[in-house]
C-alpha cells in the first residue's frame, strides 16, 4: 500500500517520475485566468486565519459543506472562524475521490508543512499548525514560494486599474500582474442595473452612450486603457456562443428599445449578443489580443440563495444546450474577413470534448501553432479524470504538445497548488503512453511538450514578457 500522498503521488511509473521531476516540477507558473484581487496582492493582505484564506470566498468548498448538511451560518455566515474550519474538516473527510481531497491536502503539505490528514478529529491541530505558520503567508509571499511568473486577473471595463497600476510600479514585486479585459456587464443587457452600469461606463470612457455605436466606442476607449496596462487577453462566460446575424439598423433598434427600458425578446437578446462578440472578436485580432470562451455553464439555479447571497456561491451547474452549428458559424463569420483572433474554447460540459476538439481543426492556420485552442478542463472538470479526459482528447484529435496548460480559475491564493496536481496527471499520462509502447522514450522530444505544456507554451501563445 502505497503512502497517502507522498512524493509519488499520482506518478506510478519510472517515466512519469522523470517527466515530472526532472521537466514540469521546476517549470514557473503562469497563472494566466483567475479571479483573485489585484488589491489584495498590492496591499499584501494578512489573513487573520486559516478560515479566512481558505474558506472566505471558494465557492467549490461551500458547495460540499451544504452537501454535508452544514448550515450556512458556517459557510458564509458570522459563525466564527474555528468553528467554520471544523465544519469544512467534516466535510472533508466525507470527499474520497473529488479533487478539493487533494487540493486541500497539496496546500497543506506546501505552504504549511503538514503531511499528515485533515478531518474532524485532526481539525484542532492542523487549526492552530496553519494560524501559528500564516504570519508569513501573505498574498504576495505565497506567489513567490509558488514561482509565479505571470498572474491574469478578471478585470471589468470601467475599472480604473489602479491596483495593477501600484503593483507594477513596486520595485519590490517583479511577478506581472495582468489585467483580463471581461466585457460581461456591457453585454448583459437582462441585467436590473444595466442602464446603470452604461452610464458608469460612459463616464469612465468620456463617451455618452445613445447608441450601439457609441457603446462599441466606449469599449475600445477602454480597451486602449487595458492594452496601455498590459492587457492581451479577454475573457467571455456565456451559456452558450451564440449566433443570429443582423444587419447594423437592427442592432441599433434592439439596442435603443433596451436604453428606452422596454424588455428585450430572445431573438433580440441573440442578435445583440452576437453582434457584441462579432465586434470583440474583430477588435481583438486587431490588437492582437487572446480571446478566451467559457460556456455551457447554467448559473444561480437556486433562487433562494441566489436572492440572499448573490452570485458564485456555488449554485451553478452544467449547461447542455450549446450548439456547435452557432459555434462553428460565430468562428466562421470572424474568420473570413481574416479578423478571427487566438481563441481559447472551455465547455463546462465534459460531453463537448470531441466537439471542440474537431471544431478548433477546421480554423487553425500558420499564424499561431494551436491559434485555435482547447482551454483546460474548467470548474467540475478540474479533477483527475477530467484532466485526463480532456488531454486524452485533445490529444486524439489535435496537437497535444501545443496545448496551453492550466489555470486555476481560483478566488484563493493558495490554489496555485493546482498546477502541481496538473502536472502530476500531465506526466502520468504521457508517462503511460510510453511505458506502453504508444510513444517513444524520446526525452528531447518530451521534455519540450512536458515543459511546453507547463509553461512555455502559455508565454510564446500570450506573448508574455517573462524574466530568464
Amino acid at each position: 500500500m502505497k503512502n497517502f500522498m507522498d512524493e509519488n503521488f499520482l506518478l506510478t511509473t519510472r517515466t512519469a517520475r522523470k517527466l515530472y521531476y526532472e521537466y514540469a516540477a521546476g517549470m514557473p507558473i503562469v497563472d494566466y485566468h483567475c479571479h483573485i484581487s489585484p488589491r489584495e496582492i498590492c496591499e499584501d493582505r494578512r489573513f487573520d486565519n486559516i478560515a479566512c484564506l481558505w474558506l472566505g470566498a471558494d465557492h467549490y468548498k461551500w458547495r460540499l459543506m451544504r452537501a454535508n448538511g452544514t448550515e450556512e451560518k458556517y459557510i458564509t455566515g458570522d459563525a466564527p472562524g474555528h468553528e467554520k474550519f471544523r465544519k469544512w474538516a467534516e466535510t472533508l473527510e466525507m470527499a474520497i475521490g473529488n479533487p478539493l481531497y487533494h487540493w486541500s491536502h497539496l496546500e497543506l503539505q506546501r505552504y504549511f508543512g503538514y503531511r499528515g490528514f485533515l478531518n474532524a478529529d485532526t481539525a484542532d491541530e492542523v487549526w492552530e499548525l496553519c494560524n501559528e505558520r500564516l504570519w508569513q503567508l501573505t498574498p504576495r509571499e505565497i506567489i513567490r514560494r509558488s514561482h509565479v511568473a505571470v498572474i491574469g486577473t478578471t478585470d471589468d471595463p470601467a475599472d480604473t486599474l489602479e491596483w495593477h497600476q501600484k503593483i507594477k510600479e513596486d520595485d519590490s514585486f517583479d511577478v506581472q500582474v495582468l489585467p483580463t479585459w471581461r466585457p460581461e456587464r456591457a453585454m448583459d443587457t437582462e441585467r436590473p442595473d444595466y442602464l446603470d452600469y452604461l452610464e458608469e461606463l460612459g463616464q469612465i470612457s468620456g463617451r455618452e452612450i445613445r447608441s450601439f455605436s457609441d457603446l462599441m466606442e466606449a469599449l475600445k476607449k477602454r480597451m486602449d486603457y487595458f492594452a496601455e496596462n498590459g492587457c492581451c487577453i479577454s475573457d467571455h462566460s456565456m451559456e452558450y456562443v451564440m449566433y443570429a446575424a443582423a444587419a447594423q439598423e437592427e442592432i441599433e433598434k434592439i439596442f435603443s428599445r433596451r436604453l428606452s427600458g422596454e424588455p428585450l425578446t430572445f431573438s433580440d437578446q441573440k442578435k445583440f449578443q452576437t453582434a457584441f462578440m462579432l465586434n470583440m472578436g474583430r477588435e481583438y485580432a486587431r490588437r492582437n489580443w487572446a480571446m478566451q470562451m467559457h460556456f455551457a455553464v447554467r448559473r444561480n439555479n437556486n433562487s433562494r440563495i441566489y436572492r440572499r447571497l448573490g452570485a458564485d456561491v456555488g449554485a451553478d451547474c452544467v449547461g447542455n444546450g450549446a450548439p456547435v452549428s452557432e459555434l462553428v458559424d460565430f468562428l466562421n463569420d470572424l474568420d473570413m474577413t481574416g479578423e478571427l483572433p487566438r481563441t481559447i474554447l472551455y465547455s463546462l460540459n465534459p460531453a463537448d470534448n470531441a466537439v471542440i476538439g474537431t471544431v478548433i481543426g477546421c480554423f487553425q492556420d500558420a499564424s499561431a501553432a494551436g491559434k485555435i485552442q482547447q482551454g483546460s478542463a474548467w470548474w467540475f472538470n478540474d479533477s483527475r479524470q477530467g484532466m485526463t479526459e480532456q488531454m486524452t482528447s485533445l490529444a486524439n484529435l489535435g496537437l497535444l504538445g501545443n496545448f496551453i496548460g492550466m489555470l486555476t480559475d481560483s478566488w484563493s491564493f493558495l490554489s496555485y497548488a493546482r498546477h502541481e496536481y496538473f502536472r502530476r496527471i500531465l506526466c502520468e499520462l504521457l508517462g503511460g503512453w510510453v511505458e506502453n509502447g504508444e510513444y517513444p522514450a524520446d526525452m528531447k522530444a518530451l521534455e519540450r511538450i512536458v515543459k511546453g505544456i507547463s509553461y512555455q507554451n502559455a508565454v510564446d501563445y500570450f506573448g508574455f514578457h517573462v524574466k530568464g
